[in-house]
């Protein structure tokens, strides 16, 4: 079975996460346990927790359904050191959220190497943050999100996620996020029948179905092999709609959080409900 959502706001706080999901339809969704452009923020309230938890519960949502996400200002590869210790307390303070929600994941972009240190090195530095914050943690999956490779940005090609993994100590606590968007901007084309069995073989091949935690459901504004992240509505970009009719399709993508990120949330339910009717 699939479970279909959206990365939903928690305006309000992180309460009203599970209300804004069941308000468009959702069976799953995403959200960010604290404010995603800051790098501190008020600790959760007993009070946020609680009602969290029992409007997860009123509601329907399962733990391995909700895929929490990250600040986007965590950079876990970084070449600096304060940048570095500063991003690894951040995304400590993240996974120690998840944990207080009852949360078993956190979504994260990889890191970035900024033209300061190979990308061999950046890719170690983010293994060994990872390690560093599971040592500290119970429980919660830490999450690698393959990106577009805007930048500096890595984690685009399999093997980058995989040379990640590998360096990981507790092999239970690590998973992958597969953004579709991201996906073909970084050279996968994963538009007809063909070539999306072909990329997901290789997936198999050089990560495992196994780690696959989530993903993100996407249209691109950008073509493939452009490394640009830019998502757009489904059916609305250059995608086309056989990538999703195949995902729908696939039981290798059933019981894991399925969500939107497209641009335009006033569609969200409207795209739930055409995901569905594939």
């Amino acid at each position: 079975m699939k479970y279909i959502g959206a990365h939903v706001s928690t305006t309000g706080g992180v309460e009203n996460a599970p209300l804004n999901a069941n308000t468009i339809g959702a069976k799953a969704f995403a959200l960010f346990t604290r404010n995603q452009r800051q790098w501190k923020s008020a600790p959760l309230t007993e009070k946020s927790i609680t009602l969290f938890k029992t409007r997860c519960k009123e509601f329907g949502y399962e733990t391995k359904h909700i895929l929490p996400h990250d600040s986007y200002l965590i950079n876990l590869g970084h070449p600096e050191a304060e940048g570095l210790q500063k991003s690894r307390e951040a995304f400590l303070d993240e996974m120690q959220r998840c944990e207080q929600l009852g949360l078993d994941r956190l979504n994260f972009h990889p890191g970035s190497h900024l033209n300061q240190i190979s990308e061999e090195e950046c890719l170690t530095r983010i293994a060994d943050s990872v390690n560093w914050a599971l040592s500290q943690t119970k429980g919660v999956c830490a999450v690698l999100e393959n990106t577009a490779g805007q930048g500096t940005n890595l984690g685009f090609r399999f093997e980058q996620l995989a040379y990640i993994i590998d360096k990981v100590e507790d092999k239970s606590r690590i998973g992958i996020c597969i953004d579709t968007a991201h996906t073909l901007a970084a050279g996968y084309n994963i538009r007809t029948k063909e070539s999306f069995e072909e990329t997901f073989r290789h997936f198999n091949d050089v990560i495992g179905f196994s780690y696959l935690r989530g993903m993100h459901i996407n249209d691109s504004k950008k073509e493939l092999s452009t490394h640009v992240d830019r998502h757009d509505s489904i059916g609305k970009g250059v995608m086309g709609m056989t990538t999703f009719q195949l995902l729908m399709d696939d039981p290798r993508f059933d019981d894991i959080p399925l969500i939107l990120e497209t641009p335009d949330e006033t569609l969200w339910a409207e795209e739930i409900t055409k995901l569905y009717s594939m």
